[in-house]
């Protein structure tokens, strides 16, 4: 049997498994089948209008990105980002989420922070977590200029270890624009999700990490045919 990232037992109709999928748009369920990567999964009609989309993705138009370069290996380049503080404080008590970003393949990880402070010891552990497993070292850290990143610890770990650091310049979000985007999309598909299930906003640290995990499984440009997690 090939490799797929889930399987689909019900039959189910194309609305159910847009909100299955965090809202994913139908060219990504689409994909998600015509590909194998969800194994089962029925064939994806068209969509009615979503009340949660609608709500959860308002947005202003994005900075056009020119990108200098590309990861083509795991841990070759990684994108941290650091959004928050949210106006309502969730259930855990976490105020800020850390979202890192693989640029090769694509694959998220998420940390929910109570204060910035937490920036650093946060990042040690996706370090080990990630390094560990796979025998590769993170090689390159792509970060705005936050106080968070630019810590004395903070650069004296980063030189002790030998990873470089990409820094955008001061004011402009458009150059860490694959951090700013994947924050874009995974706040967007929280906000529907709790939008459509009529969720209190107290649930935001739960539905973010849910959406990750989502993103995780779904269709992305960075690695053809196949989703992050099986890239």
């Amino acid at each position: 049997m090939g490799n797929f990232a889930m399987t689909a037992s019900l039959n189910v109709d194309s609305k159910q498994w847009h909100l299955r999928h965090g809202h994913l748009n139908i060219n990504g369920l689409q994909l998600l089948r015509d590909k194998g990567m969800v194994l089962r999964l029925p064939k994806i009609g068209s969509l009615d209008l979503c009340e949660g989309c609608i709500c959860g993705k308002q947005t202003r138009k994005s900075f056009p990105i020119r990108r200098v370069w590309r990861a083509s290996k795991y841990l070759e380049l990684i994108y941290a980002d650091l959004c928050g503080p949210m106006q309502t404080k969730p259930l855990g008590g976490s105020r800020y989420f850390l979202l890192f970003t693989n640029d090769y393949p694509r694959m998220g990880w998420v940390y929910s922070l109570e204060n910035k402070s937490e920036n650093f010891e946060n990042f040690l552990k996706f370090k080990a977590m990630v390094e560990n497993p796979s025998g590769c070292h993170i090689k390159v850290l792509h970060t705005d200029r936050g106080g968070e990143f630019l810590s004395k610890q903070f650069n004296l770990f980063c030189d002790k270890e030998g990873i470089q650091r990409e820094l955008t310049v001061p004011y402009t979000p458009q150059q860490n624009g694959v951090a700013e985007q994947k924050n874009r999309t995974v706040v967007e598909m929280a906000r529907s999700m709790l939008q459509a299930r009529r969720l209190s906003n107290q649930f935001w640290a739960e539905v973010v990490s849910a959406a990750v995990y989502l993103l995780n499984l779904s269709p992305t440009r960075a690695v053809m045919n196949k989703t992050p997690y099986e890239g």
